[in-house]
Order: C-alpha cells, then structure tokens, then sequence
C-alpha cells in the first residue's frame, strides 16, 4: 500500500512541489551542519566586535540594490597585507622610519556609507609608532582625518566619532561627520555623494628599527550579504541558516514521538482493556483539559529554556491528546477483524499481536496528520522563543523574530529582519501542508470524491 501510494504522489502537483520544497530544507541543513558546526555557529552567534566587527549595524541584504532606484553602498574591506595595496617603506634618519599605506577604492553608490574605521596594530618595545590618516577625495581635495599614537598596540579610528574633524572642516552643528567627507559640498544643507576614487593615507612614523605596524579600512556600507545584519553587526545567515535544521529536527522529532506513542498507548489500551484502557482514557481526558503553552511558560520561566527539555516536554504533554480518542475507535475496528482472531488462535503473544498485527495496519492512516503536524511544532518553537523562552545559545528562526521585535525593527524600518524568518517558517509550513493533504486524499479515497 505505502509503495502505491508513493507511485501516486507523482499525480498530484502540490505534493510534488511540497515534497521538493522539504527537500531542499534538508540540503539545506545538512549543508549547514557540516559546515557550520554546532560549537562553531554557538561561538559566532555569541560573538562580539571581535567576530562581527567588520560588518556594518543594521544593514540590509544585497539583493534589495535590485528593487532601488538609489543603489546602497556595500562594505569595503582592505588590509595592509592586499596586494594591491601601496606601501612605501623608507628611513630618513637613524631613529626615524616611514612606513606610508595609500588604500585606493572606488565609491560608486547613490547612498553614503554608515562609517569609516581604521584598525591600527603596531609593535615597539619603547616610543608607540605615531600615525596620521588622511583622506583624498576624487576630487582632489585632502582631509586630515585624525593624527594618533598607537600605543597598546592596537587602535580603532572611527571617522563618525571624531569632533575635530567637524572643526577642521567648519561644519554646521549636527553635521555627519562620514557624510560630509563623501559629500560633493560638504555644507550643503542636502549633500549629494561624491562618487569616484578614493585614497586613504596611512602616514605612519617609526622610531625603533624593529617597530612594525599593520592596519586595516572598513569602509562600512548599509547592505551587506544575502540576508543583511542585525543591530549587534551578526550576519543573519548563519541564524536563518541553522535555524532550518533546527525547525525540521525539532518538528519532525515531536511529530514522530508525538504520533507514535500515541498510536502505540491506544493499540495497547484497545487490546488490554479493562482498568488498562480505563486508565489511559482518564488521563486522556485530564490532559486534553491542561494549557500546553503556559506549562511550557513555566518550565522555560522557572526551570530551563533548553531546546531538548521543551521537545520532551512538548512530546510528553502531546501523547496523551485527541490522538488516543481517534486512534482507539480505529483500533476497536482492528480488533474484530477476522486476522486478529487467527492470530490470537495461533497462540500469538498480546505485544505480537499489537506491534506486528495491530499497529502496521493503521500506519498508512496516520502518515497524512504525521506530516501535517510537523509544522505545527515548527510554529510552537518559533512561538516559544517569540516568547523569549527559546534556546539561550542557539540562533532560530523564531529567536530572529524576537530579536528584531525587542530592537524595533518594525519602526526603524528594517522590514527584512523580520519577513526572512517569517519567510522561511511559512514556506515551512506551506511545503509539509501540500504534502500532507495530498497524502490524505491518497490514504483516504474517499476524499478523492470531494
């Protein structure tokens, strides 16, 4: 019957299309879980400035450059050690060395960039190397943007956080800084970009024959990969990435548990009966009362948030559900059929008779809600951690959410850190639903009628 039932799939297009969709979720995963492993995504998603550190605050994704008229800057990133970067290397005195780094790029956007950092990392036994950083302008014009001593060994130059450069260039108060050294006219009361080649000078003096210093640009812009960035500089791929086995696992899981303890305690209270049936029924009865969800509120709230105490407890408050009701009147039917009394004549033990005589003959029945519930733990997870009560340490697409709620997303206008998740989770729940009702109508003729 199953492999009748798989050749008739074919006839129906949704569930081809659903099945399709649900296989490349799985590409998807394993993709993720071998490439990104789970101790590795837990550490870049806890990440600070020093993993995330070049990409830009709340940029949006790349492709929404296709659906603008005005093109967003992406992020420029270059080192000292690039090839094509220019150093010029030079002693000019017995305790004195140049060491000059020119960065040369193109700007080419509609929009200008978020900010401009430099990243200076120097070693000296005694007297920090002393820098200066000067950008040219396509049109020739030269901005001093800050003179530094390294000391420590490192140091971070934020274009947006330098006052004196709004004094150098007599700016009007609350001038952007970044925009007015991208700016046509720097004072216009609605700049335009200054579109063409750019040169950032690193102008460094050494005073020990072993001093060395490297450096690093990053001129941030407001779109960045496919996915875009959340308001801590975290690419989101990784999390909507990882939050696809994370969503398939968790549901799948709970489903399968779910349905199959569920059909095995009826099976067993329908052969058993009595105070054996009596007793699961009751239970049934009490557990159909209880709110799932604030159960769950309270386990994350007072115990734990963890993702596998909540599948255990989801599983444990779903066996006993409307399932048994369902799955004991099919089971009383099974139990008078003319095969089972054969079996039971025979001498066939009560568990053989339920595991290989009873349940097998109703499986076919219970694949359609199998995969049709799939997605409704899908959703309970997303909903949980939508609650803050997901996993502490593991990205989901439901903890997305929370995250782009918590930080106003929504009234900053940063739309995709939203939709992409919400995305992702009803495509989810549209693929598993295409299948699920086609292999209803496939197990169930008689809805072939309807």
């Amino acid at each position: 019957m199953l492999r009748g039932a798989w050749r008739e799939i074919r006839y129906y297009p949704s569930a081809m299309l659903g099945l399709f969709i649900i296989l490349v979720f799985v590409a998807v995963s394993i993709y993720t879980v071998v490439t990104i492993p789970y101790s590795e995504v837990v550490d870049l998603w806890r990440g600070g400035e020093a993993v995330w550190g070049d990409n830009p605050r709340l940029a949006a994704p790349e492709w929404v450059n296709y659906f603008r008229r005005t093109k967003l800057p992406k992020t420029i990133k270059m080192l000292s050690t690039d090839p094509d970067v220019e150093r010029r290397q030079e002693q000019v005195d017995d305790n004195l060395w140049i060491d000059d780094t020119i960065y040369t790029f193109e700007f080419q956007y509609d929009e200008f960039p978020q900010d401009l950092a430099v990243t200076l990392e120097a070693e000296f036994e005694t007297k920090a190397p002393y820098v200066s950083v000067i950008l040219v302008r396509p049109d020739g014009e030269e901005i001093r943007l800050g003179d530094l001593s390294v000391k420590g060994g490192r140091q971070v130059f934020l274009v947006s956080q330098e006052e004196k450069i709004a004094q150098r260039l007599r700016l009007p108060e609350r001038r952007d800084i970044v925009e007015a050294i991208f700016a046509e006219d720097p004072k216009a009361e609605e700049p335009v970009v200054l579109k063409g080649t750019y040169q950032l000078r690193i102008e460094a003096t050494l005073f020990e024959p072993e001093s060395t210093i490297t450096s690093k640009v990053v001129v941030y812009g407001k779109v960045h990969g496919w996915a875009g960035t959340d308001h801590l500089r975290r690419d989101l791929s990784v999390a909507l990435l990882w939050g696809a086995p994370v969503a398939l696992s968790f549901g799948l899981v709970a489903a399968v548990g779910t349905t199959v303890l569920t059909m095995i305690i009826a099976a067993i209270g329908v052969w058993f009966g009595g105070w054996v049936d009596s007793i699961i029924q009751r239970i049934t009865e009490v557990n159909m009362v209880l709110p799932a969800l604030p159960i769950l509120i309270m386990i994350g709230v007072f115990w734990t948030r963890s993702l596998v105490v909540m599948l255990f407890a989801i599983i444990a408050l779903s066996i006993f559900g409307a399932g048994i009701k369902t799955n004991r009147a099919i089971f009383l039917q099974v139990k008078a059929l003319p095969y089972i009394e054969a079996a039971k004549a025979y001498g066939a033990s009560d568990l053989r008779i339920v595991f290989f005589y009873m349940i097998p003959r109703i499986i076919p029945t219970i694949i359609p809600s199998l995969v049709l519930g799939i997605p409704s733990f899908v959703f309970l997870e997303a909903a949980l951690a939508l609650l803050g009560l997901g996993d502490p340490v593991l990205p989901t697409w439901g903890k997305i959410i929370d995250e782009a709620r918590v930080n106003g997303a929504l009234l900053q206008g940063h739309y995709y850190w939203i939709l992409e998740p919400t995305f992702a989770l009803m495509i989810t729940g549209v693929a598993f639903a295409m299948l699920g009702f086609s292999l209803d109508r496939i197990f169930n003729p008689r809805l072939r009628e309807l």
